[in-house]
């Protein structure tokens, strides 16, 4: 006999059998965090006798904190579900870090000397029966959500064991998606003002945060007028650009003057073309690609392709950024060494020396020189290296002209595919180069790529040893430093296939490392000492672009099998850090160190690594590293990754099986 179903009643009973009160257990920081009554909830739906846990959990404080909770019979901890733990977020975040944290640093790593033992009271039994975190990974995790728990101002929370335990990939993927995204934009808004606003670089003796409006723009200034009046306190000075102000032709690393002399690698086409065909069913996408396709070209007539960048004998270009004195972005003591004893022949102090240099009092041609190429090895993006020291600005180098050939070819190909085959130029954008025609067909930049590709097989080509390498437009001739940029080639598409099957063959072995590709060779950099120290673009570092930009030309040509491992290499060096260290994910690795590969001594140390308790932000282009690599493993690659299985051990493992 059937009985009807009330089915308002059933939905409601699951909801409520389902526990959905309780916070996704994945769910950011500001949500699992945000909000108290998770744990009130909680507390009410476990009517368990309270009395017996005064020994394990501080019975008052909860009891204020929730009200009195009607008492049930004690029995056993529910196993339907995963563990929670009821915690006092001071109280615990004190004897953990008392207990675990050896060196004092506020992280729980394997360099720490503790237990790695430490118990937690299950929120079943109210905080009476105990359950034993184990591990460096485990134990570090709850360091870090107590962190992250008492950065929302929570005295005591209810916590998943999966937050504590959940699979490493899992873990840092969600946090770079969830997290560490976030923390990384800036947005210039009303939200974020303070922050975009101020200037660290601003030595006046009274500095005041400042906010630059197009002329253009009369409701952008109006929304900051409102903001710097809601806030007075922020003394936020709201101003317009001049008119008829210069424009840029460079991709300025940041909003002060002294950029506007120098650019960055060229990597816009390739960027706007991912973006429009993830936008692209945007009315207006087309838009979008249009002007950044405009921009582009602009900046190749006006930046790469005239002097003093471009070299007229080889046809190839340079980082050769203009500019006078010393580079203002560096602290005021980073050239003391070198400029001190030019100070000393005249008899005047640092100061005088560098203020003098700066306004043109004071002639040096040799630190004329020096700087020339200080300020190109910046440009370029790889600062420092000793491939680039005192050379930079006279080399016509790979990366650079790989870049320049992929905006060639993306250039003719989104004028053919997107444009009709004839892109008009509008008056803002136009240079000598197109101003007489007014507008861009496809075929002239097919013809300029083939002619830069033929100039790096004759200049950058070294069939005897099957890679590409610099060439010095001064000196005329090819230098022979073996660097991880000569991969770029096949990301840009500009190898042949024979050119790409030597690289693979030959190049490759001398780069791949434990955790990936390093920069440059150990021959190359060369002996290191007090008077010669290691700089961190040379081995034994390897950088998340230079990986990147390497997986996919090898893909590009079809090594699916080397792109896998460099990629399965790259992610286990990070995942393993990340595990053993605390969550860290740092700038740059040293990739022939299996233990503990964030440890960088070179310059400035590393970026990324010197937090307390939890890591808010990774690093940008190593977070996109390991959110773009796991596209390039299979399923059996990823759950290898997440037990932290070495590539050597995973691929002898599968040799056998297979």
């Amino acid at each position: 006999m059937s009985v009807p179903v009330d089915e308002h009643s059933l939905c409601a009973h699951r909801r409520r059998s389902s526990r959905s009160s309780d916070a996704d257990p994945f769910s950011e920081p500001d949500v699992y965090y945000g909000q108290e009554e998770h744990l009130k909830q909680h507390a009410q739906a476990h009517r368990r006798t309270l009395s017996s846990s005064l020994k394990r959990f501080d019975l008052t404080d909860l009891r204020d904190f929730i009200g009195n909770v009607p008492s049930r019979r004690t029995s056993h901890d529910e196993r339907v579900q995963s563990r929670k733990f009821i915690i006092d977020v001071d109280a615990t975040l004190e004897t953990l870090l008392e207990r675990e944290d050896t060196d004092h640093n506020v992280q729980i790593t394997i360099d720490d000397q503790g237990p790695k033992v430490f118990a937690v009271g299950t929120a079943a039994s109210n905080g009476y029966n105990r359950f034993d975190l184990r591990g460096t990974y485990m134990i570090s995790n709850l360091l870090q959500e107590l962190t992250l728990a008492k950065d929302y101002g929570r005295k005591h929370i209810i916590l998943d064991e999966q937050r504590l335990n959940e699979n490493p990939v899992t873990r840092l993927s969600r946090l770079i998606k969830k997290c560490y995204w976030n923390a990384l934009t800036r947005r210039i808004d009303g939200s974020n003002i303070v922050a975009v606003a101020a200037d660290p670089k601003d030595w006046t003796a009274d500095p005041v945060p400042r906010i630059y409006v197009p002329p253009g723009a009369p409701e952008q200034y109006e929304y900051y007028k409102r903001i710097a009046d809601a806030q007075p306190e922020l003394r936020l000075d709201v101003q317009y650009l001049p008119e008829g102000g210069p424009t840029a032709e460079y991709i300025l690393n940041a909003n002060r003057s002294y950029y506007l002399c120098r650019s960055q690698p060229p990597f816009l086409t390739d960027m706007a073309l991912r973006v429009y065909d993830r936008i692209k069913a945007d009315p207006s996408a087309k838009d979008f690609l249009r002007t950044a396709i405009l921009s582009a070209i602009k900046e190749y007539y006006s930046v790469w392709m005239v002097e003093p960048r471009y070299d007229p004998i080889t046809g190839l270009s340079r980082y050769r950024p203009t500019g006078l004195g010393v580079p203002p972005e560096t602290e005021s003591s980073h050239f003391y060494h070198l400029l001190m004893p030019h100070a000393k022949k005249l008899g005047i102090s640092f100061e005088e020396f560098v203020q003098g240099y700066n306004n043109g009092q004071i002639k040096d041609p040799e630190l004329d020189d020096y700087f020339l190429h200080d300020r190109a090895v910046r440009e370029s993006g790889h600062d420092t290296s000793y491939r680039l020291e005192k050379v930079c600005a006279n080399l016509a180098t790979v990366d650079l002209n790989s870049l320049l050939y992929k905006y060639e070819v993306d250039i003719a190909r989104t004028i053919r595919d997107f444009f009709g085959d004839k892109l008009s130029i509008p008056t803002e954008f136009r240079t000598p180069q197109n101003a007489e025609h007014g507008f861009e067909s496809s075929a002239v930049w097919d013809r300029r790529a083939r002619r830069r590709k033929a100039a790096m097989d004759k200049y950058l080509w070294d069939e005897g040893k099957g890679t590409y390498f610099d060439y010095n437009t001064v000196e005329q001739e090819r230098t022979d430093y073996e660097s991880a940029t000569t991969f770029w080639t096949m990301w840009a598409g500009v190898a042949s296939p024979y050119q790409a099957s030597r690289l693979v063959n030959e190049a490759l072995p001398k780069f791949e490392a434990y955790g990936g590709l390093v920069s440059g060779t150990e021959k190359s950099r060369g002996p290191i000492g007090l008077d010669r120290p290691n700089r961190q673009w040379d081995y034994p570092y390897g950088w998340a672009p230079q990986q990147m930009l390497a997986w996919s030309g090898l893909i590009r040509y079809g090594y699916q099998d080397e792109a896998e491992r460099l990629a399965y290499k790259w992610l286990y060096m990070i995942i393993k850090a990340f595990v053993d260290f605390n969550g860290a994910v740092v700038e740059k690795y040293d990739v022939t160190r299996p233990i503990d590969p964030h440890k960088v001594e070179a310059e400035y140390g590393n970026q990324g690594g010197d937090f307390k308790g939890v890591s808010r932000e990774g690093f940008g282009w190593v977070n996109a590293s390991f959110v773009y690599g796991l596209e390039f493993l299979n399923a059996h690659m990823r759950r290898a990754l997440g037990a932290c299985t070495p590539y050597e051990t995973f691929s002898k493992a599968t040799a056998v099986q297979y």
